[in-house]
């Protein structure tokens, strides 16, 4: 008999998590061993349970889903990552295959796609909701993770959040912008700001983007986009 696929369910809706594991559970190849309301809670039961499967919204109160992929993926490479989430903006599915997810489904059409995206994923394959649009794989196909390219050393002495908001301050996000994708206060943002400004010895955003584009962190053609 082959073993069941271990599951950690992690949104901070119980309702939504209890829909998820109804779902599951009609499926005797998969198996929910833990669930999480927080990015904290999450990490900690990750290492415990140490699951093949985590199935993640991006939306959490105490942190970005997408950094916790990341997170998640450090201190388990072998466990998979599948998004369940309300957005489907380009941006965000994006950032969630880059931080090392390997599966997006859209809450909307979760009923329909949640097993087949488990399905795909289970088995080392990538799944992308059907709903989603073709401009969002042509993206995601533009834009790979230039993460372990960049060797510049202060930027290596960067926060991995520091790190993150100085690439979308580079492709001109406003503070408020970047403050509602990553779930943080504005001002937290403009402190980051100032944080990376001193590390890196810049004095102006046209510095802040032409150092970005010059170690790699974006494509200044994208940007003028």
């Amino acid at each position: 008999m082959i073993p069941k696929k271990s599951i950690l369910v992690v949104d901070d809706h119980p309702l939504f998590r209890e829909g998820l594991k109804a779902i599951i559970g009609r499926d005797e190849r998969f198996e929910i061993v833990g669930e999480a309301g927080s990015g904290k809670e999450a990490l900690q039961m990750a290492n415990d349970l140490r699951p093949d499967l985590v199935l993640l919204d991006i939306s959490l109160p105490d942190q970005s889903g997408i950094e916790l992929t990341r997170e998640i993926r450090g201190l388990l490479p072998e466990s998979r990552v599948m998004i369940v989430s309300m957005h489907a903006k380009i941006d965000y599915i994006a950032e969630a295959f880059q931080a090392g997810a390997t599966g997006y489904v859209v809450k909307e059409s979760a009923a329909e796609g949640l097993i087949q995206g488990l399905e795909h994923v289970s088995r080392g394959d990538y799944f992308l909701d059907s709903s989603v649009s073709k401009q969002v794989v042509r993206r995601l196909m533009q834009s790979p993770s230039k993460k372990e390219k960049i060797t510049d050393d202060a930027y290596a002495a960067l926060t991995p959040r520091e790190q993150e908001i100085l690439r979308l301050l580079a492709e001109g996000l406003p503070a408020k912008e970047i403050a509602d994708r990553l779930f943080i206060s504005p001002k937290t943002v403009e402190n980051h700001r100032t944080n990376i400004m001193s590390k890196l010895g810049l004095h102006s955003a046209h510095e802040l983007v032409r150092y970005a584009t010059r170690i790699g962190l974006i494509d200044v053609d994208l940007w003028k986009e």
